[in-house]
């Protein structure tokens, strides 16, 4: 499927998925892969579905950059250096208040303990629709939050 076709067929998806309740575009969600086609298609996704995606192909390289500004991170589990778990530690330590989503194909993964870390798993292959939902739903619950303290 070419690109173009992909991320209007997501997009289609994802409105049909979606209520229009709070604007939560615009919010920046950081991708953490080694794989660049999964960083493509992610930031493709995100981008189509009005939020502004960063990809790092590395942990070493979001770290570098800095957390600063990050709404939703996203990363992969099983990457070189620095793994998803790392990085969901290190990321807890710089910002607890971050949501972090782990993704990974290795579905053994799923009972560890050391998932919790996350706010929520994605097994590859996942449903892109179910991980917009997810995000969606923490910034919205997070800008209600935010409205509730005025």
């Amino acid at each position: 499927m070419r690109r173009g076709v992909r991320v209007s067929v997501l997009r289609c998806l994802w409105q049909q998925a979606t209520s229009n309740g709070v604007n939560v575009s615009k919010a920046v969600v950081a991708v953490v892969d080694d794989d660049p086609r999964m960083l493509e298609s992610l930031q493709d996704l995100l981008e189509s579905s009005g939020y502004i995606a960063r990809t790092y192909a590395s942990a070493a390289a979001l770290l570098e950059a800095g957390l600063d500004g990050i709404a939703v991170l996203i990363a992969d589990i099983g990457m070189p250096g620095m793994d998803g778990f790392g990085l969901a530690q290190r990321s807890r330590r710089l910002r607890p208040e971050l949501p972090i989503f782990l993704i990974t194909g290795r579905h053994e993964l799923a009972g560890e303990k050391r998932v919790r870390i996350a706010d929520r798993l994605f097994r590859k292959p996942f449903d892109v629709t179910e991980l917009l939902k997810a995000v969606e739903g923490l910034l919205r619950g997070r800008t209600m939050e935010d409205g509730d303290d005025d």
